[in-house]
């Protein structure tokens, strides 16, 4: 962070003008006894952001900062996913993202990645690839440059494969130009691990071509050359600290903090 840049946790005024909109209205104060003015939303996000990117325990929020205590945060985390919140400001900037000529529907991209969860919960399982420890996994769609455009959490015992078919379901309609919504890439690109008869079906029936590497085919298929931009997705996930290790039991508090890093990802492209 450069000398005079402000810290990506504070909220700029562009960015706060996408979201205030999006905020369910608070419940009128009661006349009598009507306790403490609720602390500013702004100030509250600027909260949610710091524990995204630090991935500092809620607990440990410094005061100082103005933010808020953690559990203030936490719960309006919380009452903001429950009101699709960080879903709809996703749509929106996919929208911007697609009106600027930055969204690549040509093709789209499909991988999982797992992480370690350190304290159980739902949407966990043994992992194979850390000696069953309790483990999740963050499975996410692409376009052709990267651009998160679904995700979900499973347990981390579950197959990559099984998300190809909810992902695709999970794709938004994509506005931002003229004539219909954008909703189906043309091409969807994946490893060996979604080499299914039943998947390609799936992606077919969608109006999708599959380019699905083989099973059993020695390595140097080429697909490499566009799928590489998948991993870089799940590089710009997990820059944000708290999606490296999944610290909440609750799942959907987990997919929260997924679904809004993908929509300041979103963001920081439109920004660039």
């Amino acid at each position: 962070m450069g000398r005079g840049e402000q810290p990506p946790w504070i909220v700029s005024d562009a960015l706060w003008a996408e979201i205030a909109p999006l905020l369910p209205p608070r419940p009128a104060r009661r006349r009598r006894y009507p306790g403490r003015k609720p602390l500013d939303d702004r100030k509250v996000l600027c909260g949610i952001l710091f524990v995204l990117y630090t991935g500092i325990r809620w607990e440990y929020l410094p005061q100082e900062l103005g933010f808020g205590c953690g559990m203030t945060c936490w719960r309006r985390l919380r009452d903001w996913n429950n009101a699709g919140v960080w879903q709809r400001l996703h749509e929106i900037l996919l929208a911007r993202l697609r009106a600027a000529g930055q969204l690549d529907m040509s093709r789209a991209v499909i991988d999982g990645s797992h992480i370690r969860a350190l304290k159980g919960g739902p949407k966990t399982g043994p992992s194979p690839v850390d000696r069953r420890r309790p483990g999740s996994k963050h499975h996410v769609i692409t376009d052709a440059g990267g651009i998160p455009l679904a995700v979900t959490l499973t347990g981390g015992n579950r197959h990559d494969s099984t998300q190809l078919v909810p992902l695709l379901d999970k794709l938004p309609a994509v506005g931002g130009r003229p004539g219909p919504p954008r909703r189906r890439p043309d091409r969807l690109y994946a490893d060996r691990g979604y080499d299914y008869p039943r998947h390609r079906r799936e992606v077919r029936n969608r109006g999708i071509t599959p380019v699905i590497a083989r099973r059993g085919v020695a390595h140097g298929s080429s697909l490499g050359t566009h799928r590489w931009v998948v991993e870089r997705t799940f590089a710009w996930l997990h820059w944000f600290r708290r999606l490296r290790i999944r610290w909440e039991i609750r799942d959907d508090i987990h997919e929260a903090f997924l679904t809004l890093a993908c929509a300041i990802i979103c963001w920081r492209r439109l920004q660039s």
